[in-house]
């Protein structure tokens, strides 16, 4: 059986990965101070309350209280097991691993995994092959190149092509000594039903590899060439591929939507194809399916801003009215581009050109509030009195639910001139809305939580003096051993708090066995998630240099001298009791003892 990966070089693999830099691929994060801040990706919040430290090389939330260092991160995010995190890292920086000892239970389905993941990235490959250097490919080619496809837009994309061949794939997977059951299990085979043979799921199609946000192909996308139906045909779901959790082309555009801190939201991969060749190098696209909360947090976590732009027709509006809505509550600013009807934007593009589209089309996009005037103009006639009374009680709902008082005033004056309604009455109307929203908010079932799901780190209530004492020695303990090595002297696992004794604990151990102060390092010994989370916010503590022998003394004294002070308080009890049962005797000795201690704590 092979060895375990050794310590040492799960730490230089650990070391070899920049926190900063691997968690910017998941979260916007901007420098404040020392540390990079945004928005966690582990809970919903509109304010960042999620700190990255560079010099520790550990993450913190102050809000939900997740804490870790890179291993730990990528098996919150990705649901790695800590063996995967530990190898794709390696992967990412160049180490090269031994073999692993295989994992009960986990095992089986990381292989399972990885095989198809194989078996993706090599028939890209040929697809893509099929496509540039075979006569059975060049029917696509022509069309691509007849569409604007350029030679560069095609390698960016890894564009290629199923040949018209049942067993084309098969076999090529098959020589490869692929299970074809475990391809026809990642969607890229199926199976007769009269026979159980399996056969390509691609035929005749150009295909448009899906990755993940690393960058791996884990479906693909294929559209008929010529006529046939379906028009474009996705990979079903897998262990590997889920539609509503990854966003087409999410790791070419990243490093854009970063600099621009907005993304531009497609509805398919061939329209954001169409507006990278315009210049617009920020677009995603979903997956043949709704946008869903998932992929707006994963939105959320890599830009600020989202302008949607689906096609003009009726089921693209009513996509971009959800889509907006879903969007908005991810906490991101959205705005919406529209196009003359019957065009998507790839056609629009071909028809009028990539300064056009940039100019009239992104660069004009409209505010949420803008295009849902529009929205509910359509279909009405604002000549009949009924319709365009419900027109405008639509409107004024809307207008409610803004939160900033100059757009609602905008909105309002913009109702008044357009219908010759008085200013005043519809301000009147507004509030009268707005005060029966609020009242039917306010009715819901009583356990709801209308507030951010996480109280953040700053509006924590103030914490007793022993308590504070506590994490502060920890957070210095962290940093120095001669800290640690005193405060084990001094009070051992005589902590108040169970938790913090329990990272002493650990502390403790792990000084003992050589290490030097990395909090990265020890973060990796705690199994405990909890602990793991209050070693991590401990460690982000911001704590003076250097701590004094007297500063020290102080924080043990708080320390040690709480469970006095309980004590000094359940004799107060007892004393009371005694008063109250007129055992005047006893009442008094217990005065005396309490004296006595008060005496002691004073001079101690």
């Amino acid at each position: 059986m092979a060895e375990r990966i050794p310590d040492e070089l799960i730490e230089k693999v650990r070391t070899s990965q920049d926190i900063v830099e691997l968690v910017s691929e998941y979260v916007n994060l901007k420098k404040q101070g020392r540390n990079y801040f945004g928005l966690c990706p582990f809970h919903g919040e509109k304010s960042p309350s999620f700190s990255v430290s560079p010099d520790k090389q550990i993450y913190h939330c102050f809000g939900c209280g997740a804490g870790g260092n890179a291993f730990s991160f990528l098996m919150n995010i990705e649901g790695f097991s800590f063996l995967e995190a530990v190898k794709h890292i390696a992967q990412r920086t160049g180490i090269d691993l031994p073999q692993l000892e295989r994992q009960p239970g986990n095992s089986k389905a990381a292989d399972n995994k990885a095989v198809m993941t194989e078996a993706h990235e090599l028939l890209a490959k040929l697809y893509h092959h099929y496509l540039l250097n075979t006569e059975q490919g060049l029917k696509a080619l022509e069309y691509l190149k007849n569409r604007g496809f350029t030679d560069e837009v095609i390698t960016r994309f890894q564009i290629g092509f199923a040949p018209d061949s049942w067993d084309a794939a098969t076999n090529f997977l098959k020589r490869r000594n692929f299970s074809l059951d475990l391809c026809e299990k990642a969607g890229l085979l199926g199976k007769r039903d009269f026979d159980g043979k399996p056969f390509d799921r691609f035929r005749s199609r150009i295909m448009f590899p899906i990755w993940d946000r690393n960058g791996k192909v884990i479906a693909f996308g294929g559209r008929i060439l010529g006529s046939g139906e379906p028009k474009y045909l996705n990979s079903p779901e897998t262990m590997l591929f889920n539609k509503g959790n990854n966003l087409y082309a999410l790791h070419l555009s990243r490093p854009q939507m970063r600099k621009k801190e907005q993304a531009v939201l497609f509805e398919g991969y061939v329209d954001t194809i169409a507006a990278w060749r315009a210049g617009v190098e920020n677009g995603v696209a979903t997956l043949g399916t709704s946008l869903t909360e998932e992929q707006a947090k994963l939105l959320k976590r890599n830009v600020p801003s989202v302008v949607i732009c689906y096609d003009s027709d009726n089921a693209g509006v009513e996509a971009a009215f959800r889509a907006s809505a879903i969007l908005q509550k991810a906490g991101v600013n959205v705005r919406i581009a529209q196009m003359p009807d019957g065009l998507d934007p790839d056609d629009y593009i071909q028809k009028f050109g990539t300064e056009k589209f940039n100019r009239d089309v992104i660069g004009a996009s409209l505010t949420v509030m803008a295009f849902k005037i529009q929205y509910f103009r359509r279909g009405k006639n604002l000549n009949d009195e009924g319709e365009r009374m419900l027109y405008i009680e639509e409107v004024i709902k809307e207008i409610s639910r803004l939160s900033n008082a100059v757009e609602k005033d905008h909105y309002l004056r913009q109702l008044s001139d357009e219908f010759n309604l008085s200013l005043e009455a519809l301000k009147q109307q507004q509030y009268l809305t707005a005060k029966q929203q609020k009242r039917k908010k306010d009715n819901v079932e009583p356990n709801r939580n209308n507030n951010s799901r996480y109280k953040t780190y700053f509006n924590k209530p103030l914490l007793p003096a022993y308590h504070n004492a506590e994490r502060i020695l920890l957070a210095h303990m962290l940093k120095n051993t001669d800290v640690a090595i005193k405060v084990q002297e001094s009070i051992g696992a005589s902590f108040n708090i169970e938790e913090h004794n329990a990272v002493a604990a650990y502390l403790y151990a792990f000084y003992e066995e050589g290490n030097l102060p990395n909090v990265g390092l020890f973060l990796q010994r705690i199994e405990d998630e909890r602990l793991k989370k209050i070693a991590s916010e401990l460690a982000m503590l911001t704590v003076i240099e250097h701590l004094s022998d007297r500063e020290m003394s102080d924080y043990i004294r708080q320390i040690t001298n709480y469970p006095k002070w309980l004590e000094i308080q359940s004799k107060e009890k007892h004393k009371k009791e005694a008063e109250r049962g007129q055992d005047f005797a006893k009442a008094a000795q217990i005065a005396m003892e309490i004296l006595q201690m008060q005496k002691e704590l004073k001079g101690s």
